[in-house]
C-alpha cells in the first residue's frame, strides 16, 4: 500500500475509490498522568504523552489502510492528520485520505 499526502502519485494513473479513514482514542495511566502534571510547573518535553500520540498515529493508520483494502486499493493519497483532546490526559486522532486503484 502506498501512501501520500500528495493528490498524485508520479506515473501513475488513479481511479478514486472514496473516503477512507481511521481513528483511536488513547489515554496514559492516571498515575502517570498526575506526574506529568507537575512537570508542567518545570517545563520540558512530556515523553509519555508523545509516545501515546505516536502510537495512536500509528494504530489510526492501520485502521485507515485496512479500510483501503477492502475496497481493493492499491494506495491512499491526501492523507491529513487531525487529533483533538478528548479529556483531560485522553485525545482522540484520526487518519483519513482518498483511497485510490491504478487505472
Amino acid at each position: 500500500m502506498i501512501l501520500v499526502n500528495t493528490d498524485y502519485i508520479a506515473g501513475k494513473e488513479l481511479e478514486m475509490l472514496g473516503l477512507v479513514k481511521g481513528s483511536t482514542i488513547q489515554t496514559k495511566h492516571l498515575g502517570k498522568d498526575i506526574g506529568r502534571g507537575f512537570k508542567t510547573l518545570v517545563g520540558g518535553e512530556l515523553t509519555s504523552y508523545n509516545e501515546m500520540m505516536n502510537e495512536a498515529r500509528a494504530l489510526a493508520t492501520k485502521r485507515m489502510v485496512e479500510e483501503a483494502e477492502s475496497l481493493g486499493a492499491d494506495a491512499i493519497v491526501n492523507i491529513r492528520y487531525a487529533s483533538a483532546s478528548v479529556m483531560a490526559g485522553a485525545a482522540e486522532v484520526m487518519a483519513y485520505g482518498t483511497a485510490v486503484k491504478f487505472k
